[in-house]
């Protein structure tokens, strides 16, 4: 579709952006040519405006985004049309004006900052060795601006920590480190994919809101690339919507989001999960459960759990073990939801390892059935072992990348004793069927598979052994809006079909309200506030839970606006 313009400048005045019928397409490896993954997309963007580009994984607006930085050049791909950015075409320019415009002129930050990172490295050196590579000044100078910009996004000792590697920060921290690195050499566009992906929603609220103040501060313009639209709802002027490489809807973000055009953007919007939505059986994200259990049916128990993890220091020195689950006591029933939410850090994942005895407890108390199971060593765990499983945050590693799904699925089954290769292959097959993948792909690899189709097969790993109780860690984290849906609804009518008992671990609160039945909040290894989710989401006691609830992205951008004016005014306090 043709772009509308962004910028409120004059018309004789280049905009900051001026993206025009823009062609992207790769080469598939097999010799039958290439692919296109964008097609005939255009917009411009003033000096300090933001653009959210939005859209399903595959979309192309990941690859939009590289294009704005000529990052496809080199790579075989071949590309068309007309890319300027500040004057500089990425597509034709010579390399030393390709060179000004990265990190000069514009500047990327990317979705995963331990990729984007050197581990080898302390942060400050890091980014002073941008600054050296676009200025003339001195390695002394390049350090203290480092520090500078680390101060700027909100590093506390920016001093101290300008000496630390990356794997010293939390996930929050790294991403500012970045956003830091992309200020260095001051740019007029700051190019962000996914920025805030897998982040709590506390922390993803303080590194939107620092974007926007940084777009406020400095006038860079801003392009946002995110699967989230409630992210956008809050950052953005505009927003353009993707599908299939093209785009499909273009405009000012609150008619886009709240009047939407295209059956396309409707159906995204429909399967935003909302945490003021109802909890009725008709939205996608239906509850999960049956009727409530009696309180006979408690299927498994923690009293006081707790988990260390030694820390020891040098030969004569033993420093104090870390608490990561601090007296934990709750319950499971049959057939229901147990939700799990947190920050980063909380002890959500090592509460959920516990539960399923993948860690040992280091204190309290564990029954299944009403057997103690906390203190069972190997071998008496392994007949209970096909009643408790997981199904894992991230499916790339938690899958042998050198085996194919069909045998990662089977891999429980011959665990179980089952020695019957048809009987194995026609069960992995039913498997395969019941979570919506084609039972032919038995012998295809992890990497031939799209995110949401892998954590499919985790599921039907995890279901192989018939379990009574499946722990979700973060089963949708990073899924596009859809595909998180789909494998949300997958997991409910698994649930209904098989009577199964979930505890689902995640840090996004509206999916945690639409799946489950009771919630559990966790701070620094306790639970704070637990409840039936009606009461805790609409009536929330905790002052945790409250801010915890009041950082979640909203699709409404004045309500948006409103929330981030907020916190910013909390802050300054």
């Amino acid at each position: 579709m043709s772009a509308e313009p962004l910028n409120r400048e004059p018309l004789n005045r280049e905009p900051l952006v001026d993206v025009r019928d823009l062609v992207v397409d790769f080469p598939t490896g097999t010799g039958a040519g290439h692919l296109r993954a964008v097609d005939g997309v255009g917009f411009r963007l003033a000096a300090g405006q933001a653009l959210g580009i939005v859209g399903e994984s595959g979309s192309g607006k990941s690859t939009v985004a590289y294009a704005l930085l000529g990052l496809h050049r080199g790579t075989g791909a071949r590309i068309g049309g007309s890319v300027r950015v500040a004057g500089v075409d990425a597509v034709t320019a010579e390399v030393e004006d390709l060179r000004r415009l990265r990190g000069s002129l514009a500047a990327m930050v990317f979705q995963d900052p331990l990729s984007a990172l050197d581990p080898y490295y302390a942060v400050g050196d890091q980014i002073a060795e941008v600054v050296r590579v676009h200025r003339p000044v001195s390695r002394r100078a390049a350090r203290e601006r480092a520090v500078q910009v680390l101060d700027r996004v909100g590093i506390p000792d920016a001093a101290r920590r300008a000496r630390s590697r990356p794997h010293e920060f939390s996930g929050g921290m790294r991403q500012r480190v970045l956003i830091a690195m992309a200020l260095a050499c001051e740019p007029r566009l700051l190019v962000a994919d996914e920025p805030t992906t897998a982040l709590d929603v506390t922390v993803q609220a303080q590194v939107l809101d620092l974007l926007h103040e940084l777009r406020a501060e400095t006038g860079a313009g801003l392009v946002l690339v995110t699967h989230d639209l409630g992210v956008v709802a809050g950052s953005v002027d505009r927003v353009l919507v993707m599908k299939d490489g093209r785009a499909v809807e273009h405009g000012p973000v609150t008619e886009v989001l709240g009047a939407p055009r295209e059956p396309y953007t409707r159906a995204l919007l429909s399967a935003v999960p909302r945490i003021d939505a109802p909890q009725t059986p008709q939205t996608l994200q239906a509850p999960l459960t049956p009727p409530q259990p009696a309180d006979g049916d408690i299927l498994l128990e923690a009293t006081d759990l707790r988990r260390e993890f030694g820390a020891r220091g040098g030969l004569t020195r033993r420093a104090a073990p870390v608490v990561a689950v601090d007296g934990v006591s709750l319950t499971v029933r049959a057939g229901e939801t147990l939700g799990v939410v947190g920050e980063s850090g909380s002890g959500k994942t090592t509460l959920g390892r516990m539960l399923v005895r993948l860690l040992d407890p280091t204190g309290g108390r564990l029954h299944y059935r009403g057997q103690d199971i906390g203190a069972l060593g190997e071998k008496e765990l392994r007949p209970l072992r096909r009643e408790l499983q997981m199904v894992f945050q991230d499916p790339v590693s938690s899958l042998n990348p050198r085996r194919s799904v069909g045998e990662s699925v089977a891999d429980p089954l011959r665990i179980a004793g089952e020695r019957d290769e048809r009987r194995i292959r026609a069960r992995v097959g039913e498997l395969l069927e019941r979570v919506g993948l084609d039972p032919d792909w038995y012998h295809r690899y992890p990497h031939e598979f799209s995110g949401g189709q892998r954590q499919r097969v985790g599921i039907a790993r995890a279901l192989a052994p018939e379990p009574q109780l499946i722990v979700c860690d973060e089963p949708v984290s990073a899924l596009d809006v859809t595909t998180q849906a789909q494998v949300v609804d997958l997991l409910g009518e698994l649930q209904r079909d098989l009577g199964l008992a979930l505890v689902f671990i995640a840090h996004d609160l509206a999916v945690v309200r639409q799946v489950s039945d009771r919630v559990a909040v966790m701070r620094a290894g306790r639970i704070v506030e637990e409840g039936d989710v009606a009461t805790v989401y609409d009536s929330p006691q905790h002052p945790y839970t409250k801010n915890l609830l009041a950082a979640v992205p909203v699709l409404d951008p004045t309500e948006a606006a409103a929330r981030r004016h907020t916190r910013l005014a909390t802050a300054a306090l």
